[in-house]
């Protein structure tokens, strides 16, 4: 069984041209993703795995606070299956998340420093602070509920300050932003190397990470290398074939196996760079979903709002955690039939009422939830958690 010392995760909202959405201008071949009119193109491959990014934010989510919490009494292990599944993609998930939000942060560390500082740097830290003290105050009404929260005065200032809480995404991508643009004038390679360093040590267990610090310290090498490395990462999606898929794929899986026939997973090095397979392989099928325009189209779309259902997700599970607690009397027969397809239901159940209200909200005119007031390009139609 694999354990990843993080939690998850998502980015906020913006819509300044050339810096909060980075448009790609190449011809993707292999997606079948053209520009019209001389326009520039979003990357339909990276909404994509975005997209893919969130659905396993939630999964995993719904499986380790609230499946597992579940006594099925059944028999057979398909709770602990479905557990072991999630732990396969702890690897992918957050690496290939923060690899897609350097790629789209590339050209908007190159802005004014009073531009990345306003609609970067203080709009993320703005969307963690003021969700942080939402979740706080919705998670009080579900004190059993398996999730880090702020019980105090001093816990809300710990998570406020160092240790964040589960909307560690916003944090890094705050911290991330502030590294990337003091730096982005040093040699790449002394940026990446430490960073990498710093990922190395946290996944070996030899620094302090409570909370989700953990997260903090080892993402940090995939969004600089999705920004540093962006060229080279359209490339390898607009190169993907199927034949590299089944190559990356099943170096996933070897990986995987190996790292756990061994027990590597807190070796030194191991855990990065299984994450750099993993990433790998997550931008070759995100790249090849393209041959299928409807999954890949729905996907794109849901990678394109990942904000709300990142912000929102967490107390809705909460609530509904509690509202379902009547699935652990059911009778065996129900149990049973229940308890296969329990993650996915709620999963999509958690996502699609996490946008229901992310729709009342902006219906409510609160945008003020989803982008730092006061400034029009923060203020955008399409809500996503842009990097």
């Amino acid at each position: 069984m694999i354990r990843q010392p993080t939690s998850t995760d998502s980015r906020p909202a913006e819509r300044e041209p050339g810096a909060t959405r980075v448009r790609f201008r190449h011809r993707y071949r292999a997606t079948g993703a053209v520009p019209t009119s001389g326009r520039p193109h979003r990357a339909e491959w990276a909404d994509a795995a975005k997209g893919v990014c969130i659905i396993l934010v939630v999964l995993w989510h719904v499986v380790v606070k609230d499946y597992l919490q579940i006594d099925w009494h059944i028999g057979v292990p398909v709770p602990g299956l479905w557990g072991t599944v999630g732990e396969q993609f702890l690897p992918l998930r957050m690496p290939l998340f923060f690899t897609i939000s350097g790629v789209f942060a590339a050209n908007a560390v190159q802005r004014p420093w009073r531009v990345v500082a306003r609609s970067r740097i203080a709009g993320f830290l703005y969307l963690y602070a003021v969700w942080l003290l939402i979740h706080t105050a919705v998670l009080a009404a579900a004190p059993d509920f398996p999730t880090d929260r702020a019980t105090s005065a001093l816990g809300l200032l710990e998570q406020l300050t160092i240790t964040p809480s589960n909307l560690w995404y916003l944090y890094a991508l705050a911290l991330y932003f502030t590294v990337a643009k003091v730096l982005r004038r040093a040699p790449r390679v002394l940026v990446l190397v430490p960073a990498a360093a710093l990922s190395a040590v946290a996944a070996a267990g030899l620094l302090d990470t409570p909370g989700n610090r953990a997260g903090l310290y080892q993402n940090l090498i995939f969004f600089l290398a999705g920004l540093y490395l962006r060229p080279q990462i359209e490339w390898w999606a607009a190169t993907a074939t199927r034949r590299r898929l089944v190559l990356t794929s099943g170096a996933y899986v070897l990986a995987l196996a190996a790292m756990a026939a061994l027990g590597a997973q807190r070796w030194f090095g191991v855990w990065p760079a299984v994450s750099v397979v993993a990433v790998a392989f997550g931008v070759t099928a995100a790249a090849q979903l393209g041959r299928w325009p409807a999954a890949s189209g729905r996907l794109a779309t849901l990678g394109r709002i990942t904000l709300p259902i990142y912000v929102i997700h967490m107390p809705v599970l909460a609530l509904l955690h509690r509202l379902l607690g009547p699935v652990c009397g059911l009778d065996q027969v129900g149990r049973g039939l229940l308890v296969l397809g329990y993650p996915v239901l709620l999963t999509g159940l958690v996502i699609g009422v996490s946008l229901a209200i992310h729709r009342g909200l902006l219906a409510a005119h609160a945008r003020w939830l989803f982008a730092l007031p006061g400034d029009r390009r923060t203020a955008p139609r399409r809500v996503e958690a842009a990097g």
